[in-house]
Order: C-alpha cells, then sequence, then structure tokens
C-alpha cells in the first residue's frame, strides 16, 4: 500500500514493524550527571556516595545553607518516584518513531544557536527587568505549551486524516486511542494539583492550632508535593512527545512543532512584548526563532518522505 504515491507505507513505530529496541542501561563507570540524565534515577545513598568524594573547599560553603541541603534531601526521594511514575506513563524514548540522528543533531544544533543569540541579545542590549523577563518566559512557556497542543492537536490530525489515504485512516484512528490516554493522565494529574492545594490549605484553616490538623495537612501535602514533581517531568516529555502523537503519523510530531512554535511566539508577544534591541534585531529575535523551527520541521518532513516513504497527502 502507497501513501502520497511517494513509496510504501510504513508504520510510524518501529520501521522495521517489530518491537522497539530494548532499552539500554547506562554503563557500569556512568558519571552521577550521566545518571540523573537517565530515565531511573540513582538512589539516595548512591547520591550521598558520590557527594562524599567532593574536595573539602566545596563541604564549607554547603555548610552555610543546612536547612536548604536538607530540604533537598527530603525531597529527593520523592522526586525520584515521581520521576520514575512519570516516565513509567509517558515514555520518553519514543518521541518519534523513526529515529533519524541527522534529524535530531540538527534539531539540537538549532536550539543551541537560538539560545546563544538570545544570551547575545540580553547581554547586549537587556536590562535587569529583561532577564528576570527572560526567566518567566521560559517557566511560563512550560506551563502554557501542553495547554496549546492540547487546542492544537486535534485541528491538525483532522488535516491529516484529511489528506491520508482511506486504507490508512483505520490504522490511524486506532493509534489515536493510546495518544488520547496519554493526554488523560496528563491534565488529571494537572488537575489533581489544585484541588489537593485547596484541601491542604482548607484542613489548615479548619484545625488551625490543632496538632492532627497540622498533621492531616503535612499528609496531604506530601502527595501535592509529589505531583507538581510528576507533572513537571510530565510536562518535558509531553512538549517534547507531543503527547505520543508520532504512534499515529510518524510526520505528526513535525506537523505540531511547526504550527506550535508560532503560537508560542504570539502569546510571547502579546503576554511580554518585543525582545529587547532596536527594530531590526527585535524583528529577527521575533520571526528568526519561530522560522528556523518551521524549517528545520519542514526538513524532517521531507526526509521522512525521501527516505521512509512516510507522505501526507493521498
Amino acid at each position: 500500500m502507497t501513501f502520497g504515491g511517494q513509496g510504501p507505507y510504513r508504520p510510524p513505530w518501529p520501521p522495521n514493524g517489530g518491537p522497539p529496541p530494548p532499552y539500554r542501561p547506562h554503563p557500569p563507570n556512568a558519571s552521577l550527571w550521566q545518571r540523573l540524565r537517565e530515565d531511573e534515577w540513582p538512589p539516595l545513598r548512591e547520591v550521598l556516595g558520590h557527594a562524599r568524594r567532593l574536595p573539602g573547599c566545596v563541604w564549607v560553603p554547603a555548610l552555610c545553607f543546612v536547612w536548604p541541603a536538607l530540604f533537598v534531601l527530603v525531597m529527593y526521594p520523592l522526586a525520584r518516584s515521581a520521576r520514575m511514575k512519570s516516565r513509567a506513563v509517558f515514555p520518553a524514548r519514543s518521541h518519534r518513531g523513526i529515529q533519524a540522528p541527522d534529524v535530531m543533531r540538527m534539531q539540537k544544533i538549532r536550539a543551541w544557536i537560538a539560545l546563544g543569540a538570545s544570551l547575545v541579545i540580553l547581554l547586549a542590549y537587556g536590562t535587569s527587568e529583561d532577564w528576570q523577563q527572560a526567566q518567566d518566559q521560559a517557566f511560563f512557556r512550560l506551563a502554557v505549551t501542553p495547554w496549546l497542543l492540547l487546542l492544537t492537536a486535534p485541528a491538525v490530525i483532522a488535516l491529516l486524516f484529511r489528506f491520508a489515504p482511506p486504507a490508512a485512516r483505520p490504522v490511524m484512528r486506532a493509534r489515536l486511542r493510546p495518544a488520547v490516554r496519554t493526554v488523560l493522565w496528563y491534565f488529571g494529574a494537572f488537575t489533581a494539583v489544585p484541588v489537593l492545594f485547596a484541601g491542604v490549605i482548607f484542613l489548615s484553616r479548619t484545625f488551625q492550632g490543632e496538632a492532627a490538623g497540622a498533621l492531616l495537612s503535612f499528609a496531604l501535602l506530601l502527595p501535592v508535593l509529589w505531583l507538581v514533581f510528576f507533572v513537571g517531568f510530565a510536562s518535558t516529555t509531553v512538549v517534547r512527545t507531543a503527547f505520543h502523537t508520532a504512534d499515529v503519523h510518524a510526520a505528526l510530531p513535525a506537523l505540531l512543532t511547526g504550527v506550535l512554535v508560532w503560537e508560542l511566539a504570539a502569546v510571547n508577544l502579546l503576554m511580554a512584548g518585543p525582545p529587547p534591541g532596536p527594530p531590526v534585531i527585535q524583528l529577527c529575535a521575533l520571526i528568526g526563532g519561530p522560522a528556523s523551527v518551521t524549517g528545520v520541521a519542514w526538513w524532517e518532513i521531507g526526509r521522512l518522505r525521501t527516505r521512509y516513504g512516510v507522505t501526507l497527502r493521498s
């Protein structure tokens, strides 16, 4: 069966129709930073074992911040548990149905160039308010991107179904169900955070001054913190994988990325205004980032068409 007359249609994951490649654990001599980049973080005792190897000049300033250090030690097991569950529910290794090293390399190069250009603009023209605004925008994008994906994905998927041949639509429709379950999991956890937090505040005000109320509020606060970590780790995955829509069609993440980046640029312009600098620099910063992302996404779609026969039109 052909998809758009450009070659044989292949399922988006994996390219050869077999099971996905097995997960390879970290090498035995992996550093702590390499372990923290894996899906399963090392236990706390291993982290403390690595910390004991630090020189004394590092420990002396750390002793001046005892309470923050204790807070980190208490929160690390909670964050580790939330990360493991997040990676189990939202696998981070299946964000592209067809793994193309050259495409991933180009995406990383574009991301580093964009980061460098932003830093140069801030160093040359930015004020202290601009630096603070850049940090706020980073957190804002992380919070708003999943919601924009939720609004954008149905329109892009409907357009893709319109272009797909009738013979491919039942398979794509069946593969859409796991993506819908991923959306429900994520927004269920996202909604549970403010609900439980409101319950903690209500109990703390109802039983104010009572030991039982304080213990109950603390017991409810731990699940809230766990969910905050869970949603935080899940957000980075669902944004990068576009809710695992590559299972529906291999080109769908690239299409969503090309549309989403312009929506984020418009939202940032409305919320924070143009970046600092002369009008020419502002125009280049506003258009250059989304245009470069769109160009890489379109190039990725072209590689999928020429190398794997994945096309958009019927």
